[in-house]
C-alpha cells in the first residue's frame, strides 16, 4: 500500500528511511496519475521490503515539489540514504515503472 505524505512528514518519511522510497508526485485533478496509480499499488506489494512508495499531493503540499523542481506531474523520484537516485516524468506501463525501480535500486 502507498504511504500518504506530507510537506511535514517528508524527512522522516522520505529522507530518513533505510529502505528507498519512490515518491510519487501527483494531484487530483491529474489523469495520468491516476492512471498508474493502480500500477504504483500493485508494485508496493510485489516489491514490499526493497522499495516504499510514497504520494505527495502537490496542491496540498507545496514545499517539497518546489524544493526539488518538480514542474510537471507525474513525477517520480527514488530517494536512497537521502538522495534522490532517479527521476521519471510522466506515466508509463507498469512493467517499465518496475524495470526502473529494480534498475535504480
Amino acid at each position: 500500500m502507498a504511504t500518504k505524505i506530507t510537506d511535514a512528514s517528508f524527512e522522516t518519511d522520505v529522507l530518513g528511511s533505510s529502505t528507498p522510497v519512490l515518491v510519487d508526485f501527483w494531484a487530483e485533478w491529474c489523469g495520468p496519475c491516476r492512471q498508474i496509480s493502480p500500477a504504483l499499488e500493485e508494485l508496493s506489494k510485489e516489491l514490499g521490503g526493497k522499495i516504499r512508495i510514497a504520494k505527495l499531493n502537490i496542491d496540498e503540499n507545496p514545499k517539497v515539489p518546489d524544493k526539488y523542481g518538480v514542474r510537471g506531474i507525474p513525477t517520480l523520484m527514488i530517494f536512497k540514504d537521502g538522495q534522490i537516485a532517479a527521476t521519471k516524468i510522466g506515466a508509463m506501463p507498469k512493467q517499465k515503472i518496475k524495470e526502473w525501480i529494480e534498475s535504480t535500486i
